[in-house]
């Protein structure tokens, strides 16, 4: 795996979203490197098929690449304008699926969704959530809340600190550290898994 993606996915440098959103090759290979595997994950948590997911993300990525959604400096980071993008996608994608699935697999409440395990998943899905699931349980409470609210709801930091009534400050090193431990605990069950 690029060095690249060894980054936490929060320390996205704005001006590589940018150039990737003006046709720069490089740049959007760095952007997609160090955002792939939490986009993923997002998308595999929301949809919890691991097919719908990589489609949902090829969606996101082609239309940076065509330049039909660019970043905008001006609302917020670029791993919060992508997880937004990647959220709006899969969230679109389930509500236009069968009504009783959506109800049964859409995480309403920060919580695993309520399907039945094994139901809707494969067991490459089934071991991918439980990773994320696991390593969500490990944060510290503080840590694991903010990542919730910025990443399951879509909160821009600064929303998350209102809600959570915490300084902006304490929230972004909240998101880093939980994120960059979830990074960690993806790439190494990506390792194991590209090595099995």
């Amino acid at each position: 795996m690029d060095t690249a993606a060894q980054h936490a996915a929060s320390t996205i440098d704005p001006k590589v979203a940018i150039q990737a959103g003006k046709g720069d090759n490089h740049a959007f290979t760095q952007l997609y490197d160090q955002s792939s595997t939490i986009l993923f994950s997002l998308a595999l948590r929301i949809l919890g098929r691991r097919e719908d997911a990589a489609d949902i993300l090829q969606e996101v990525y082609v239309d940076i690449w065509k330049r039909i959604v660019r970043y905008d400096v001006g609302r917020g980071t670029p791993i919060a304008w992508l997880i937004t993008l990647t959220r709006s996608r899969a969230i679109d994608r389930l509500r236009a699926s069968d009504p009783q699935l959506r109800r049964q697999t859409l995480p309403t409440d920060g919580t695993e969704s309520a399907a039945l395990p094994g139901q809707f998943e494969s067991p490459a899905d089934q071991a991918l959530r439980t990773v994320i699931s696991k390593t969500l349980e490990d944060l510290p409470k503080a840590h694991r809340q903010a990542i919730e609210l910025a990443y399951y709801e879509g909160l821009l930091p600064a929303e998350t600190a209102t809600r959570l009534n915490q300084p902006l400050d304490a929230v972004i090193t909240r998101l880093k550290l939980g994120m960059s431990q979830l990074h960690k605990s993806l790439h190494t069950y990506w390792e194991q898994d590209l090595s099995a």
